[in-house]
């Protein structure tokens, strides 16, 4: 990567406090970047120690996999679920290896990137084509790009590609007209087939990395406008360009994913087949793994204790925090803040983890989880301390009391909607007693398909909703960006004026002190306000067959990566 002009200061203060960092190792040059995806180094699974020769494993890898994903569709994708398998069968230009850092994926090595921080120059690897043997070229990022940003995509997470120069003008166009006018001045071009120019809004120091996110993959416009409004539904409403390749879904049961022979690096991937079976029950799943069935199972509680010292027992540490929402439009009450305050005191945290995850999960003490970095070299919750209010039954139901004389009025019937996992289920059951031993306040749990969960929670067709955020870049901005004024992942419909100010500033900050700082004090008001009730840090321990080795367990992201994995012998 070329880095010239004043932006090299900042980008290396960066490099020192984020794992996302554009080059990593090889941060002033391409180096092995030719190469590079071909190798994750070593795998965050810590059984792994790469076989001199690993063509005498089993070939064929299952997995239990705990919600059956939505639409497997670039631009519309907004679940972990979804970015994993899009993850293994698509790519974008990079790809995170095993410590987070970008290698060149589609991209034949790092961007050229202009003085001023705003331009990026890619090349891409020549004669790369889709699974269907068709041609990939630049041109793919650019439709996939003004898709995912015109309005009517409804794309959650268009924001991100509103980074690019002119995105907000086509997320924000109102006409036909406006929006095709706008889309030919977004700052995404194709030089020609093999060289994208992508220019920024504002400088972004981890873009590099964030081009590895799915939002930013290629898409082939034949074939998503030959789908309409099925596209990703199925597997034959699929079409990537990764290392595997979707053959079958049968929903809420199983997927099957085969070796792409087309993929430009497929001579690296080892597996000729991953079957994901989907299986929401953890007794279920770890009889599964103890009868062979599968090779990858997550455990909790008691289950672990079988496994201790064993090889087979992974913890991965995550950048995830559970949380609950409480609508504020649908439920007057709770645009009271003591209201909202009331429900959060009345929840005992240890319960949640110690009771009913058993996992090795913590209570949350903030909504920015533990191990995010600042962006400023330190780590994100070590600088703002505690800021989730502490259990207090007794505070809590006098609150409630006060909250609703303030407000003038009633809580309606309430119901949580959460998945119905066998854990999720558990944790709606437990804070439904909660609320009503200490608040004296009736909520139905109500648990849905995670599919259904996430269409209710984006829809706003709820009154509380118990939901999860993982990390989609070491950054505390991908927590706080969340809550803006009317952003399409507020669904709480919360607001605050002052939160608005800081988080527009951190966006555009150069100084990373003052930009940090920034984002301390806005989460404070977010957790001041009681605007989500955090509940805990997820970790999530599994059960993996020992002869496999680099699976890797990202921090954030999807929930595994698939592309090195393989079996010894």
């Amino acid at each position: 990567m070329k880095v010239k002009g004043f932006l090299s200061g900042m980008i290396t203060l960066v490099l020192l406090g984020t794992i996302l960092a554009a080059c990593g190792n090889n941060s002033n040059n391409g180096g092995n970047a030719g190469n590079a995806a071909s190798d994750p180094g070593t795998t965050t699974n810590t059984n792994a120690n790469s076989p001199s020769d690993s063509s005498t494993g089993k070939k064929d890898l299952v997995m239990n996999y705990r919600a059956d994903p939505p639409a497997l569709d670039v631009s519309i994708a907004e679940a972990a679920a979804t970015f994993t398998i899009l993850g293994a069968i698509s790519e974008g230009l990079y790809r995170l290896d095993k410590d987070m850092q970008p290698q060149p994926a589609l991209a034949e090595s790092m961007p050229e990137i202009s003085a001023d921080g705003l331009t990026y120059t890619i090349k891409l690897r020549s004669g790369l084509v889709w699974a269907d043997g068709s041609p990939l070229t630049a041109n793919d990022f650019v439709y996939s790009y003004r898709r995912t940003l015109d309005p009517n995509t409804k794309a959650t997470y268009a924001f991100m590609l509103a980074w690019i120069k002119g995105g907000n003008d086509v997320l924000n166009s109102k006409t036909p007209e406006d929006i095709e006018a706008n889309k030919q001045k977004l700052g995404v071009q194709a030089k020609d087939d093999t060289t994208l120019v992508i220019t920024l809004d504002h400088p972004i120091p981890f873009f590099t990395a964030q081009l590895a996110f799915l939002n930013f993959y290629p898409q082939n416009e034949k074939f998503v406008e030959a789908q309409g409004d099925k596209s990703g539904a199925d597997a034959d409403k699929v079409l990537g360009a990764g290392p595997f390749k979707l053959t079958s879904w049968n929903h809420e049961q199983s997927l099957v994913l085969e070796k792409n022979d087309k993929y430009w690096d497929a001579a690296n991937v080892k597996l000729d087949k991953v079957t994901l079976n989907i299986v929401k029950d953890t007794n279920t799943g770890l009889n599964l793994y103890e009868t062979g069935e599968t090779d990858y199972a997550d455990v909790k509680g008691d289950q672990m204790k079988a496994y201790d010292g064993k090889p087979d027992l992974q913890m991965k540490k995550e950048l995830v925090t559970g949380y609950l929402n409480f609508q504020q439009t649908k439920v007057p009450a709770f645009a009271n803040l003591k209201v909202r305050q009331a429900f959060s005191m009345a929840v005992d945290l240890k319960g949640v983890t110690d009771l009913v995850l058993i996992n090795g999960s913590v209570p949350a003490t903030g909504f920015v989880p533990a191990g995010n970095q600042d962006g400023n070299g330190k780590e994100f919750r070590g600088v703002v301390g505690d800021t989730r209010d502490a259990f207090d039954a007794a505070k809590a139901k006098t609150l409630l009391q006060e909250g609703l004389a303030e407000s003038g009025t009633t809580l309606p019937k309430l119901s949580i909607i959460g998945d119905d996992t066998e854990t999720g289920k558990k944790l709606l059951e437990y804070i439904v007693q909660q609320w009503k031993t200490n608040l004296g306040v009736d909520v139905v749990a109500e648990p849905l398909p995670h599919a259904n969960r996430l269409d209710r929670e984006l829809s706003k067709n709820y009154t509380i909703v118990s939901t999860l955020w993982g990390a989609d870049y070491n950054d505390p901005m991908t927590w706080l960006d969340m809550f803006l004024t009317g952003g399409s992942l507020n669904t709480q419909d919360w607001s605050n004026a002052d939160y608005d100010k800081l988080i527009k500033d951190a966006q555009i900050q150069t100084d990373l002190a003052k930009r940090a700082d920034e984002m301390v004090q806005a989460e404070k008001i977010l957790m001041s306000e009681a605007a989500v009730m955090p509940l805990y840090f997820r970790s999530s321990p599994f059960v993996i067959n020992p002869k496999l080795k680099d699976l890797i367990l990202p921090p954030y992201g999807p929930d595994f990566e698939l592309k090195w994995a393989h079996f010894e012998g």
